[in-house]
């Protein structure tokens, strides 16, 4: 039947979780390209015939218009299955880039596929682009902060950086006092944790 399998696409995309990503459907979103073709030369070739036998398309009501009528629809449905999954994935991908910063952990990545990595990069890279002509890094809070300091433990050896205008070294296991702005950073990637109070 006509559009099944477009349909198992949007509710693959319905049973994930908000704001989750399966796997990338290659397989199905073949077939729903394939299908997609087969409805269109169905309707050229259809077309084409009313239009052979002299009739005008957009009175005659035979079986060839009838027919070229559900594969327009078909197609149409198709279409609007795909961009539904597409658009979806992308808004999560967005979302992404806000939640884990501008690498994707390997286990995400392996949801995706290579264009949908290529869409995560250019997004992270115009958003990078946009925040340094801002001066002001947009990433670092999506809620107002109650205090702008942190009191943070280094899970992992960082080594001497760069904190404001002075120099830090974050050796494992210490104890620091930080900037939300500069501990933010090294927090999303797993290297300190956030200590209470």
């Amino acid at each position: 039947m006509y559009g099944r399998t477009a349909s198992r696409l949007v509710k693959e995309l319905a049973s994930n979780e908000a704001n989750q990503l399966s796997s990338f459907n290659n397989d199905l979103v073949d077939q729903v390209i394939k299908e997609c073709d087969e409805h269109h030369l169905e309707l050229q070739n259809m077309m084409r015939k009313i239009q052979n036998e002299g009739l005008d398309i957009q009175t005659t009501r035979n079986a060839d218009h009838f027919g070229s009528v559900i594969h327009h629809l078909s197609l149409s449905r198709n279409k609007r299955c795909l961009m539904a999954y597409v658009y979806n994935r992308a808004q999560i991908i967005q979302d992404l880039r806000w939640k884990v910063g501008h690498t994707l952990p390997q286990e995400i990545k392996e949801k995706l596929n290579h264009r949908e990595v290529e869409y995560f990069k250019n997004h992270s890279d115009a958003l990078e682009k946009y925040i340094s002509g801002l001066d002001l890094d947009l990433t670092v809070d999506m809620v107002p902060p109650k205090d702008p300091y942190l009191k943070v433990r280094v899970l992992e050896d960082i080594g001497h950086v760069p904190l404001g205008d002075q120099s830090s070294n974050l050796a494992q296991h210490s104890i620091h006092f930080l900037k939300r702005t500069d501990a933010e950073r090294f927090i999303s990637l797993g290297l300190m944790e956030e200590l209470p109070g």
